[in-house]
């Protein structure tokens, strides 16, 4: 007879594996580390005068700190309306708000789908919102080796015509690897098989990629061969919650049959103005977003000869590949007693045999804390 495992024995076997997680303690020991671990790629979060700016205009202390409705419902609409208009400017389609990037991809793909009649074939790497928007939507789906195009395009010729609607699911640059898709490439697809939909996340791109940040999706001179573009507000913008960019009839049928947007409470009043407010902020930030590209690239260099057989993009996400996951916390804490926040990646989130510390950069970080963090690195995995 089947044995069903106790909650116990499941998280006893995720500690002897060394996969057990829990909530980081923060800095409560009062060591100031250097945060390589933070989505806070241009250093805005950490910038007070920003907030004491927004602040000191009366008319923001006086937007409603709560919703207290979903966003169909809701009394108050004008702080949405206006950071939509101003999203549509900026990305010459409709936009439409969504409580976080996980709520976004978990409401638009097992929406845009429909069991029976749609393929879904999203890169492997795809994030785990994605995996389970798909699995909502009860839609065939399948899944292309990372950015492998020629696989990619073996699938639609092969299963293609085989649906009303094909949804190919990618992020622009990737969570855990910060390699990019090649967007133009991806667009192309379209040109040869009229019933794709192309679907990219550009969450980790939002705020730091393309012409005034906008991403990889925007600048590509296949834009209109892109239809849907998800960003999102919790990553270098400073704020929270996530967008959809889209044109007028996804945007209608999204309000009605999206059901993470339908039957949650919005984002607060106060979030939606504080987001408008930190994107018109972002966009002129060309020396930021030069600098961090810059880190990338020193990073990288520091990377790629600890890690000879695993090929790292220069970006502001990069990983140190271990694969052991008990190794892989032994040197996130050797790394936290030099001065760096490194936190370990490991199954699940990551293939095994992929764990890895994930370095995520941010513009406000010198060359010298990364020169510091490079010697300390070398040193706790010449150690291992």
């Amino acid at each position: 007879m089947y044995k069903v495992s106790s909650y116990y024995d499941i998280t006893e076997n995720l500690r002897s594996t060394g996969n057990f997680r829990s909530i980081p303690a923060g800095n409560s020991d009062g060591r100031a580390l250097i945060d390589l671990s933070s989505n806070d790629y241009l250093g805005l979060a950490e910038m007070q005068s920003l907030q004491e700016r927004f602040f000191s205009d009366r008319a923001n202390r006086l937007i409603p700190m709560t919703s207290s409705a979903a966003r169909l419902l809701a009394g108050r609409q004008e702080e949405y309306l206006n950071l939509e208009k101003f999203l549509e400017e900026l990305y010459l389609r409709p936009a439409l708000l969504f409580n976080s990037g996980y709520h976004a991809n978990t409401g638009l793909i097992s929406s845009l789908a429909q069991a029976g009649k749609t393929l879904i074939v999203a890169d492997k790497l795809a994030h785990a919102s994605i995996i389970d928007g798909i699995v909502l939507s009860k839609a065939d789906f399948t899944r292309f080796r990372h950015n492998d195009l020629n696989h990619l395009e073996r699938i639609l010729a092969k299963d293609a015509a085989k649906y009303d609607r094909v949804i190919i699911a990618v992020e622009s640059v990737y969570s855990m690897d910060g390699d990019r898709a090649d967007i133009n490439a991806l667009a192309e697809f379209k040109e040869r098989y009229p019933n794709i939909l192309l679907y990219v996340d550009e969450a980790h791109a939002f705020g730091v990629e393309g012409k005034q940040g906008l991403g990889l999706c925007r600048e590509s001179s296949k834009y209109e061969n892109v239809d849907v573009v998800v960003g999102t507000f919790g990553k270098a913008a400073a704020s929270m919650g996530a967008f959809a960019a889209v044109s007028r009839e996804i945007k209608d049928y999204l309000i009605n049959r999206a059901r993470s947007f339908i039957f949650s409470t919005a984002l607060p009043p106060i979030s939606a103005a504080w987001t408008r407010y930190m994107i018109e902020t972002f966009l002129p930030m060309d020396d930021r977003r030069e600098h961090l590209r810059k880190l990338g690239h020193i990073l990288h260099n520091i990377l790629q000869p600890l890690s000879p057989d695993f090929t790292i993009t220069p970006s502001h996400i990069q990983p140190m590949i271990i694969g052991e996951a008990s190794r892989t916390v032994e040197a996130s804490m050797s790394l936290r007693e030099e001065g760096f926040k490194v936190l370990p990646i490991r199954t699940p989130t990551v293939p095994p045999g992929t764990e890895r510390l994930r370095i995520s950069l941010s513009a406000a970080l010198t060359v010298e804390d990364i020169a510091r963090f490079g010697e300390a690195l070398k040193q706790i995995m010449a150690s291992l």
